[in-house]
């Protein structure tokens, strides 16, 4: 009966420790899953901050792009200002109304002498559109640079605005047409 009993324990501790072995597999794997979600949520979470990382510099990047688009843009205008500020038509304009505007005669002269030095010598023509219907244009009688100045200075009266230059090799005026402004 003893050992009928002893056999009786030894099975029953060996299911005991199957018992035992199969929780710890179970509990085991348990523990392994929990480890391996932990670490899949990990790594989601360092792949939404990367995603985020990124589209951070990209908007930062871009951001960039369009502010030194933007300088440029605002650069490239102030040139255009500048050049067409130091155009031969807003300079010549600029001598015109100074000539014109000046309340002494060696202020005109001054300014009419440095006008000259933009055309190609005093005899230039200067051609005056009194109409002009399609491409049929009526000119007034032709002058020169020299006279045409010279009466500004005269008048004060400057009520023409260019409206065609044509120049020589060397950049110097060798026609200038007006058209009268009234």
């Amino acid at each position: 009966m003893m050992q009928s009993l002893i056999k009786s324990l030894s099975r029953t501790s060996r299911l005991i420790m199957m018992v035992i072995i199969a929780v710890m597999l179970v509990g085991g794997a348990g523990c392994k899953s929990k480890k391996k979600a932990a670490e899949a949520a990990a790594a989601a979470a360092e792949k939404e901050r990367l995603e985020q990382e990124m589209a951070e510099k990209q908007r930062a990047e871009e951001e960039a792009r369009r502010k030194a688009e933007e300088e440029r843009l605002a650069a490239e205008r102030a040139r255009a200002e500048r050049e067409r500020a130091n155009s031969p038509e807003n300079q010549l304009n600029n001598y015109f109304k100074a000539i014109a505007g000046s309340g002494n005669t060696t202020s005109a002269n001054r300014s009419i002498q440095e006008a000259l030095g933009m055309f190609a010598s005093p005899e230039t023509p200067v051609l005056i559109v009194i109409s002009q219907e399609g491409d049929q244009k009526d000119y007034d009688e032709p002058t020169t640079i020299s006279k045409y100045l010279n009466y500004l200075k005269d008048t004060g009266n400057n009520m023409n605005r260019i409206q065609e230059i044509e120049y020589d090799s060397a950049g110097k005026i060798t026609v200038l047409e007006l058209v009268k402004d009234y």
